[in-house]
């Protein structure tokens, strides 16, 4: 009798001078078999806008299981967020855990993921900020802030 294998991994690729061409390479990696992927840590990467926006191809895959996605201190501005928030929209049933630590969201970033966590839909549980307490104080998700 064969009994299937399941493995499962988590990606801590954080500090490793990481930019969006890496982000390429990374993602197509990861498509070729997304449902193992669970964690992907890239924080302390200077992934910007388009290094995030490669990564959203991931995000959006349907076949796709991450749970945990790790972007702190990634230089990821309004325009970042807005196509974390886009792929989010489009494949919203299994992170639970986003941290996005030390990025400049802007207004409208923060306004597209704020819909989203507190549409019912979304598996989000934690999601960490910093300073940003003021526009959540409404929000009965339960949200880590940093200082």
């Amino acid at each position: 009798i064969l009994f299937p294998v399941f493995v499962f991994f988590l990606c801590r690729l954080n500090n490793n001078s990481i930019t969006a061409e890496g982000c390429v390479a990374l993602t197509s990696a990861f498509n070729s078999n997304p449902s193992n992927l669970i964690e992907l840590d890239l924080s302390g990467n200077k992934l910007e806008n388009s290094g995030v926006k490669k990564i959203c191809h991931l995000v959006e895959n349907k076949q796709c299981r991450l749970e945990k996605l790790k972007l702190s201190d990634c230089s990821i501005t309004e325009e970042g967020y807005k196509a974390l928030a886009s792929a989010l929209r489009s494949n919203p049933s299994h992170l639970i855990e986003l941290d996005l630590t030390g990025n400049d969201p802007g207004q409208s970033g923060v306004k597209q993921l704020s819909d989203l966590i507190l549409d019912g839909r979304y598996k989000l549980k934690t999601i960490r900020w910093r300073n940003l307490l003021n526009i959540f104080k409404s929000c009965t998700l339960k949200l880590t802030f940093c200082n």
